[in-house]
């Protein structure tokens, strides 16, 4: 697209300079001929009258004289009493020349000068106007350059965005360009973002709750079947009834398989031993351009070569709600601090600002709950987000504001599985 734009940017103006250009070089062409004609005219009359004026003073007219005063010229002057006096080298024969003559008092005077003489200026001016037209095209062409960039850029951005989305990453951006048919499309992917990440955080509490509250009565049919396998005293009763019960466990151990293979296709959901430092680095070298643009910074602190157990793209969408969040309700450098925890691995995120009303601290984290420009689903889906990968995020201190987003240890993942029990082999 950068290249049709350059192309046709140039195009336009190479036919625009050619539609100026060509005309106003016939008449600048023109002008410098009608110019040098029309100071032949006078130069002729000149003589004239200076000749006469010799001769009344009774002084002799000579070539040399005029020769000296008008060089590069072929002067013919006719006096009073028939003599001829010519001054100047005799034209070329078959070259063209410029002529012009006049008269007074009896004086005649015919004068000519080669056209060969205005090549040179004629040259220079032409010369310029091609340097102009050159210089029009050049600035032309950074003009586009800049335009096509300009537009490209944003579409490029947009593309990326939609992408991200198609990848499961439903995070605004929030990005405006200057352009508005640009922005009316980046307004229109930060809903389509939203509502999807409100869609994903629907399908998983659905698959969580729907999940846990099967579990329950599974575990307490089990139960119920192994005591009538054991009461085996009467056996057609309990044959009877035991192959009704394994039809309806059957019936809901699909259901459950269902939905957690539903749950297992989010993927957010999958949750590995993951260093958080580059996940973090990758989030401040995005946003850090943002808050540098409003006059602020982001930095890290904290102990290094942590690892827990996350979804990457999961925490990373954590980090970047908690960046969005300071930089459009805080202030100031944001924090962000890791460190090991009792029994995890806890990232701060925190800023200068005033903090969170008093009167928002116990429902920051509900659905559409914000204390400014905001949607109020950040913090709800970053919470969602956290808990599906077994985590948590918290407020730690309201004022000014830090959020902790508490991992599970990956040595404590790695135990809590040697830990499951399998059944018999």
């Amino acid at each position: 697209m950068r290249r049709r734009l350059l192309l046709s940017t140039l195009a336009v103006a190479v036919v625009a300079i050619l539609l100026l250009g060509i005309p106003l070089a016939y008449a600048a062409h023109k002008l410098i001929y009608e110019g040098a004609a029309q100071s032949l005219d006078r130069e002729a009359s000149a003589i004239a009258g200076g000749v006469a004026y010799t001769l009344e003073s009774r002084q002799p007219v000579t070539g040399g004289a005029i020769a000296r005063e008008y060089p590069g010229r072929h002067i013919a002057v006719t006096l009073p009493d028939g003599r001829a006096v010519e001054a100047g080298p005799r034209p070329v024969p078959g070259a063209r020349q410029l002529t012009a003559a006049a008269s007074g008092q009896g004086v005649r005077v015919r004068m000519s000068r080669p056209a060969s003489q205005l090549k040179d200026q004629e040259l220079r001016l032409l010369l310029f106007i091609g340097s102009l037209a050159l210089l029009g095209v050049a600035v032309t062409v950074g003009l586009a350059m800049v335009q096509a960039r300009k537009l490209t850029l944003p579409l490029q951005d947009l593309a990326e965005t939609a992408d991200r989305l198609g990848t499961g990453n439903a995070r605004p951006r929030r990005r405006r360009y200057g352009i508005p048919e640009v922005d009316r499309v980046a307004e229109v992917l930060d809903r389509s973002a939203v509502r999807i990440a409100d869609l994903l955080a629907s399908s998983r509490e659905f698959a969580s709750d729907a999940s846990h509250q099967l579990r329950t009565p599974l575990t307490a049919l089990s139960m119920r079947l192994e005591e009538m396998i054991e009461a085996a005293d009467y056996p057609d009763v309990v044959r009877e009834e035991g192959a009704a019960a394994v039809a309806q466990t059957e019936r809901l151990v699909a259901v459950v398989e269902q939905l957690l293979a539903r749950a297992r296709h989010d993927r957010t959901g999958g949750a590995v031993a993951s260093p958080i430092d580059d996940i973090i680095r990758q989030q401040v070298e995005e946003w850090r351009p943002i808050f540098r643009r409003d006059g602020r910074d982001v930095r890290i602190v904290g102990e290094q070569g942590l690892v827990g157990m996350t979804n990457p793209e999961g925490l990373s969408q954590i980090v970047a709600t908690l960046l969005d969040n300071s930089l459009m309700h805080g202030a100031g450098t944001v924090t962000i601090h890791t460190k090991p925890g009792a029994s995890s691995v806890v990232v701060e995120v925190g800023d200068e600002g005033q903090g969170i009303p008093p009167e928002l601290e116990p429902r920051i984290f509900e659905r559409s709950v914000s204390g400014g420009r905001g949607t109020g689903l950040g913090l709800y889906l970053a919470r969602s987000l956290a808990v599906v990968d077994g985590g948590r995020l918290e407020l730690l201190q309201s004022r000014p504001a830090v959020f902790g987003v508490f991992l599970r240890e990956a040595a404590e993942a790695r135990l809590a599985g040697e830990r499951v029990v399998l059944g018999p082999a």
